[in-house]
């Protein structure tokens, strides 16, 4: 699985790339809302097995966001199939991404949403595409709100309040946005 944009190159996670999701996952900043960061590179190593399994087992699932110019890994981005249930669905697809905070504010995580939903919905066939957050974390609220998900209420999940958010395969069709996120003129 591979996707390239203009100015990125989706990949699968490969056993290499642990420096760079521990440099990641274990800055407080970037696990903020998501859990406790990180503390050794054993467990980056896990997480990327982990999800290299469920290539083979789902084929689909969080991709390595690498930057063309510096070549760098600068975080992940993709559609997971959510086998455990959450907020009462299981078996559907979900956008997640993370990225190492030198590279936020730069419109990476709209190009690499962008594409991944393209590839759910234009390669995958989904229907839907479901997405959530911690209530407190405006900047996905304000990316997945801006890619056109519909935030259709909260849950809890690990006691933590989530927004749960949906966007249907026509909206993203009719969506007026070109590969960098930015909209067409």
């Amino acid at each position: 699985m591979k996707i390239e944009t203009k100015r990125l190159i989706l990949r699968e996670l490969e056993e290499t790339d642990f420096e760079r999701m521990f440099l990641m996952d274990s800055d407080p900043e970037v696990m903020k809302y998501l859990g406790k960061p990180v503390t050794s590179v054993e467990e980056s190593k896990e997480a990327i097995r982990m999800i290299r399994k469920q290539y083979v087992k789902n084929g689909v699932g969080r991709l390595a966001v690498i930057e063309k110019e510096s070549g760098l890994m600068i975080g992940w981005c993709g559609l997971k199939l959510l086998k455990q249930p959450v907020n009462g669905y299981v078996n559907t697809l979900d956008l997640g991404y993370r990225f190492i905070p030198e590279f936020w504010g730069k419109g990476y995580a709209m190009e690499t949403a962008i594409a991944s939903l393209d590839y759910g919905f234009n390669e995958l066939e989904a229907d839907t595409i479901y997405a959530y957050a911690d209530s407190g974390n405006t900047g996905s609220d304000y990316i997945l709100t801006k890619l056109g998900f519909e935030n259709t209420g909260e849950f809890e999940d690990a006691g933590v309040k989530c927004f749960w958010y949906e966007l249907k395969r026509e909206k993203f069709l009719t969506n007026d946005y070109n590969t960098t996120g930015r909209k067409k003129r």
